[in-house]
């Protein structure tokens, strides 16, 4: 194994210059423009937008090859952070550009003083970052019936979540 934890992929915070290159990845990642979407209407969204909380891993050409962010959310009244939307290009998937831009934004929520952070994703993926399942580890309830082992989250600072129910940004459509 490397000792680069990200390969040759350079994960750093996203610039106004990449806007349109994230837009780009979100919409070949996915069938249709609802994650693109997503992530426009959260970064016009100035409570939930968190400054230097949105990266890309840029590939060895130095184009953007893949897209995660941070976003506010709240566990009961207790301010946290979900990971949501990530993208990576179709060419570069399964090449490690999506776990650097994960494995990155850990360590920059914690610098800005966050303390968890939450993500609805596939259970056999994101606990290779530290992810657990949320409602039965840490009492953290998800603000509509997903499977405990696909709502999952990440103390940032090692002391333990606070309980209560999610409540995401409006752009999430989620209630």
């Amino acid at each position: 194994m490397p000792s680069d934890p990200y390969g040759y992929w350079r994960p750093r915070p996203e610039t106004a210059a990449d806007i349109p290159a994230v837009r780009r990845i979100h919409l070949a990642a996915f069938e249709a423009a609802e994650e693109a979407d997503l992530v426009d209407a959260l970064r016009r969204d100035p409570p939930a937008w968190l400054p230097g909380l949105s990266y890309v891993a840029d590939a060895p050409d130095g184009t953007p090859a893949a897209h995660a962010l941070l976003t506010r959310c709240y566990v009961g009244e207790v301010p946290a952070v979900a990971l949501a939307p990530c993208a990576v290009l179709p060419g570069h998937q399964k090449s490690g550009a999506g776990s650097a831009v994960i494995r990155a934004l850990p360590a920059a929520a914690r610098a800005a003083g966050e303390r968890t952070a939450l993500v609805l994703g596939h259970p056999s993926y994101y606990p290779r970052f530290g992810f657990v399942p949320a409602a039965s580890r840490y009492g953290i309830q998800p603000p509509q019936p997903w499977p405990d082992d696909a709502f999952l989250a990440l103390s940032l600072d090692d002391s333990i979540p606070p309980r209560g129910t999610v409540r995401y940004a409006a752009a999430f459509g989620i209630d």
